[in-house]
């Protein structure tokens, strides 16, 4: 890495001056004195997203309860035409993918329909160090299904940051009917295996799911190639959709066939949907997992986000994220770890999402000081600054005026002035 990138703030003026998609900068709403590096929580407003939002709330105000049928369908049908443009995102057929409500009422969603336990095949097969959420959603499936979870949820434990896939696949015995893991970790951006794993399943004849949450916007996927089951991810992160946009879900369409496990009206199909029959006739796509009204106003925003990916596509996306967050790390290699800091991250390219865990024992309180000084991370105990230097609109500047800024709390030890008291929101 160290090849790769020169010390000193000229250097990163150069590489903004030959940055590619320095110009997608541009198109999003940048705050004056404000370093945001907190993308991977929740990305910045673009101006793309406020025009369609702003067209979908015109809408709305000019016709009323005819938006349904304005524009050839479209607002109806709102959640196939996102599909379409999330398609390339994340390498599959538009019709295998559906916009709609949030990220675990789809995890819900998606182990209902798939967790058919049996006798011999019962278990559910998770890690103990993924975003809660997750879990949370599987116990109360299997709860559901009159077992507990001591019962049928088994655990790989992992190391407090970091996870083998080789447990993973020795963890695949003959009772485990799913696999469910994230993608990309959310402290430590370490990403998995996809294909190592998804193939160990598919041959023990395991159900594959997959958390896209921390890599969807970020990571180049391909679910055609790897033929996984299901997936689910978030929109407010990386694909910029704004906060609580409709997250989304990915069903294989071998699955088409399959009942939802929590059926609603929206999963019906379109052609009788209006006839309001009290038999629920399923639209055999991914669509027929959808189960109420879309929300329009929040779905409008992220259609303007989408548009950007389908501008700059995800090679570029990948190719300046894997730049920006290597830099950070070359500068804190070179200019934070004398005064405590080390970086979290695998090193390399491959297991490196879109942020970087900066980890010192005073990590809150640093991260507290850092948004009085106008830099915005987000803080995950024990002791990880998180940081993302987003590829769509944060310059090599901005990072290395950062890793100064940090420096100039520590040696100052400013930090001391906060609390160690945690805020609600961190």
């Amino acid at each position: 890495m160290e090849g790769q990138f020169k010390p000193g703030s000229d250097f990163a003026k150069f590489l903004d001056n030959n940055d590619p998609l320095g110009y997608v900068r541009k198109r999003f709403y940048i705050k004056e004195n404000c370093i945001y590096m907190c993308g991977n929580s929740l990305g910045l407003a673009s101006k793309d997203s406020e025009e369609t939002a702003l067209k979908v709330l015109d809408k709305w105000k000019n016709e009323g309860v005819n938006i349904w049928n304005v524009d050839d369908n479209k607002y109806y049908m709102y959640s196939m035409h996102l599909a379409k443009l999330m398609t390339p995102i994340v390498g599959a057929d538009h019709d295998e993918i559906a916009i709609v409500s949030a990220t675990t009422v789809n995890i819900h969603q998606l182990i209902s329909t798939f967790y058919k336990p049996t006798k011999d095949r019962y278990k559910i097969l998770i890690d103990n160090i993924n975003f809660p959420t997750d879990r949370y959603a599987i116990e109360s499936q299997v709860r559901l299904k009159g077992y507990t979870p001591e019962e049928a949820i088994k655990v790989i434990e992992c190391t407090d940051k970091y996870i083998e896939e080789d447990d993973v696949i020795a963890a695949m015995t003959e009772d485990v009917t799913i696999v469910f893991l994230p993608v990309v970790y959310y402290r430590t951006a370490q990403v998995l295996d996809t294909k190592k794993i998804t193939e160990a399943a598919k041959e023990r004849g395991i159900l594959i799911g997959w958390d896209l949450c921390h890599a969807v916007g970020v990571l180049e996927m391909d679910f055609k190639s790897l033929d996984i089951d299901f997936a689910v991810w978030c929109t407010y992160k990386y694909l910029n959709g704004g906060p609580g946009s409709p997250a989304a879900l990915y069903i294989n369409r071998k699955h088409f066939n399959h009942q939802p496990g929590l059926a609603g009206w929206f999963g019906n199909l379109s052609e009788t949907q209006f006839m309001l029959r009290q038999n629920f006739e399923h639209r055999k796509d991914a669509g027929g997992w959808q189960i109420g009204t879309p929300p329009l106003l929040s779905m409008g925003a992220l259609e303007g986000s989408l548009k950007i990916f389908a501008d700059v596509g995800m090679v570029a996306i990948r190719k300046k994220s894997l730049r920006i967050t290597g830099y950070l790390i070359y500068l804190i290699d070179e200019k934070l770890t004398k005064f405590g800091f080390s970086v979290g991250n695998l090193r390399e390219d491959s297991k490196r999402g879109g942020h970087v865990c900066l980890e010192h024992d005073e990590g809150y309180r640093i991260s507290l000081a850092m948004k009085a000084r106008g830099v915005i991370p987000d803080f995950r105990d024990p002791n990880v600054i998180r940081l993302a230097p987003t590829a769509l609109y944060t310059s090599y500047e901005e990072v290395y005026n950062m890793v100064d800024i940090i420096i100039d709390i520590v040696k100052n030890e400013t930090y001391k002035e906060f609390s160690v008291k945690r805020n609600l929101v961190v």
